[in-house]
């Protein structure tokens, strides 16, 4: 498990706040037990929150308004933001962390009775026709007629994302102190030759372990870490020079460049068309604490 650099596991990528609430898996809903097979639910998180690692008897649907949420299941950290949800299946260990003030949304699946299945974490595209099922499922004076016929149009409705954003990581002890730095200051600018030089190592060996570990270059893994970290700062409200010049990127063109390669088009286009809420509430120089640690 990536440690961060005040030494403390974290489930997802970035450093952990202060005032981080740290939970145990919560108890699934009252209703999971009851005729129907899907349970929905939200919640506002009032101040950062981790999850332990723990694993549902039921399939999981995440979501996220107003905030991120990053989900760790193995060596890959998935990032949740507005617009897009993670699908869980039954009996997957994870953990993960929400934002501060995200409004969290779940929704549980009973795997009998779901008629599909994702073998695996999956992100998905959360319609406005999706969400809307969800939240009328999550009234507790439905019949169970009406609640069927509900849960019969999610079960058509629901599809994996065309952003299926997943970092693997390296877990390599050639290069994990490599992935560590990046970690905590995604904005280091040291280039390949400058790891290898410092890690007393080869540029073909740290090229080959990323390759190997992670199935990407070196650059391209850093740019992938970049986008992850981009996404949570730009669903928090934060303003691309700001979050440009956070990220190490030296013109705002540039860190647009880099966004566009991984994820088919610029930010701006992407949280306009419902990636997440389009205000921008802080500057990253100011709004957050030293560091932007998550």
């Amino acid at each position: 498990m990536v440690r961060s650099s005040r030494g403390e596991p974290s489930p997802g990528l970035w450093r952990r706040e202060a005032g981080t609430v740290i939970r145990r898996a919560g108890a699934l809903p009252e209703r999971a037990t009851d005729s129907g097979a899907v349970v929905a639910e939200f919640r506002v998180v009032p101040a950062p929150t981790e999850w332990a690692q723990h694993a549902h008897r039921l399939h999981e649907l995440v979501w996220v308004r107003g905030g991120t949420l990053t989900s760790r299941v193995g060596d890959r950290v998935f990032t949740v933001f507005e617009g897009h949800g993670l699908w869980m299946p039954a009996g997957v260990v994870h953990a993960g962390r929400a934002t501060e003030g995200a409004r969290f949304h779940s929704a549980f699946f009973a795997p009998d009775r779901t008629p599909f299945a994702f073998g695996q974490p999956e992100a998905i595209a959360m319609t406005p026709l999706l969400v809307s099922l969800l939240s009328h499922l999550s009234r507790t004076d439905l019949d169970e007629a009406a609640r069927l016929r509900a849960e019969a149009v999610v079960f058509d409705v629901i599809e994996p994302s065309e952003h299926q954003l997943a970092l693997r990581l390296p877990g390599d002890p050639r290069i994990d102190a490599i992935a560590e730095a990046l970690l905590d200051d995604p904005a280091d600018g040291r280039s390949l030759e400058e790891w290898a030089r410092e890690l007393g190592t080869s540029d073909r060996t740290v090229t080959r372990a990323f390759r190997q570990s992670t199935g990407l270059s070196f650059a391209q893994w850093r740019q992938m870490l970049r986008v992850h970290r981009a996404l949570m700062l730009l669903s928090d409200g934060f303003d691309v020079m700001s979050v440009s010049e956070h990220l190490g990127y030296a013109q705002s063109s540039s860190f647009i460049a880099a966004f566009r390669r991984v994820m088919g088009t610029t930010p701006g286009a992407f949280f306009g068309a419902g990636g997440a809420s389009g205000d921008v509430r802080n500057s990253v120089s100011g709004g957050e604490n030293a560091g932007l640690s998550a």
